[in-house]
């Protein structure tokens, strides 16, 4: 049965070891595999393969990302974040290993895929930024989320060239050889963030549930369930443009080196845009907030594809793109904390996570399977805008406050 606890006070200065270890680990646990696309075309070159064998290995990736980050959020808020993100680092390498010398497409689909993705869960935002909020007072947690955020965009602009560059200089397999061995280092990076749900010196009323409890109030929850919808438009596009935008620019007949600065400004522009949504976050409703970033990416495509597609117009397409690209985690993570606590919020968290991933896998497949059938990329596109669309609107109705709770009321 749910009890209220109390938890002691926290201090009024930010953790910032913390802070610096888990936007290190987010930075390098997102920058890898937010620059898979650079490997696609050497790849399918050697091997022979078309799109949709790659496509699907990306695809089954981010959807092992998301049915992991559930699972691995309830293992650290059970068990202790430094081991989940020590498994993440062993999952991530070894798949990244796999997947250098892969003979098979099934070789590939298992390392780039099946192993990459657990090891991008187990070391995912939601288990950062669930260590963040143990440690973190709730009026500074949405700039804290903000800050982890935009430590994964800087991964992202960050490993756009430096992948781009290895690729050139030692060729695709030992470039994924040498990043294999960059996430050996994350159990290091972990220390600090170590301890579970029961950790942390925030202070606050906590509600005592198990795992099971928890998850059926948020799934009878209906403002929960909105935001689980509209994170998977999220996950549907940025997956889409992560996975697939160098060949869409190299099929448009421009040089590939814009397709490298595309994906470097979606990084740089993404660090501005998280680390703002933190402070607007904090400040405005989440809600309304969230419905215009999804407007905004609708109306960003559509002129994106009205337009003369040129170098000039990749780079600023992907320039605004990246103020909108991660700009969603923040109040989408925040908004979770505020309805139900820290208490699952890994669990929690991971299931809203999940339903992005869900979308990621669908941006990614059908981005190969329908450029196969039709030679072109404009009907994913146009079907992103369309979804847009759709989580603006879902966002909207969501109520920005803690889920009512009569066994807590009553025990206080």
């Amino acid at each position: 049965m749910a009890t209220a606890a109390a938890t002691s006070k926290p201090g009024s200065s930010l953790p910032w070891l913390i802070i610096a270890c888990g936007c290190a680990i987010a930075a390098l646990t997102f920058g890898p595999r937010s620059a898979m696309g650079f490997f696609q075309l050497p790849m399918l070159a050697e091997k022979g393969w078309d799109r949709t064998t790659f496509g699907l290995a990306m695809a089954i990736q981010n959807l092992a990302w998301g049915f992991g980050t559930p699972l691995f959020g309830a293992l650290a808020d059970k068990y202790g974040t430094w081991r989940v993100l020590t498994l993440s680092g062993i999952m991530y390498a070894s798949g990244l290993v796999i997947m250098a010398w892969s003979p098979t497409p099934g070789m590939l689909h298992l390392g780039g895929g099946l192993l990459v993705g657990l090891g991008v869960a187990a070391g995912s935002f939601g288990i950062v930024l669930a260590a963040f909020a143990r440690n973190v007072a709730p009026e500074r947690r949405s700039f804290v989320f903000g800050l982890g955020t935009a430590a994964g965009s800087a991964g992202m602009f960050l490993f756009a060239p430096l992948e781009q560059g290895l690729i050139s200089a030692f060729g695709w397999h030992q470039s994924l050889i040498i990043m294999a061995a960059m996430m050996l280092v994350m159990p290091f990076l972990a220390i600090p963030l170590r301890g579970n749900s029961s950790s942390g010196v925030v202070g606050q009323t906590a509600f005592k549930q198990t795992a099971g409890e928890a998850l059926r109030e948020a799934l009878r929850h209906r403002s929960y369930l909105l935001l689980t919808s509209g994170f998977f438009v999220c996950g549907f596009q940025v997956a889409f443009i992560t996975a697939h935008f160098p060949a869409y620019i190299g099929d448009l007949g421009i040089d590939a080196r814009y397709a490298v600065i595309a994906l470097a400004l979606i990084g740089f522009f993404n660090i501005i845009g998280s680390l703002s949504a933190g402070v607007i976050g904090q400040r405005y409703s989440k809600p309304y907030f969230l419905s215009l970033i999804y407007l905004g990416r609708s109306i960003l495509v559509t002129v994106f594809l009205l337009l003369p597609q040129t170098p000039t117009t990749v780079i600023v397409f992907a320039a605004i793109m990246g103020l909108l690209w991660l700009s969603t985690v923040p109040p989408t993570n925040g908004l979770v904390a505020i309805m139900f606590g820290t208490r699952h919020l890994g669990m929690l968290g991971g299931i809203v996570f999940f339903s992005h991933q869900i979308g990621s896998f669908l941006g990614v497949w059908l981005g190969g399977y329908l450029y196969d059938h039709f030679g072109s990329y404009d009907p994913v596109w146009w079907l992103s805008v369309i979804l847009g669309l759709f989580a603006a609107i879902v966002h909207l109705p969501i109520a920005e406050r803690p889920v009512d709770r009569p066994a807590l009321t009553a025990a206080e």
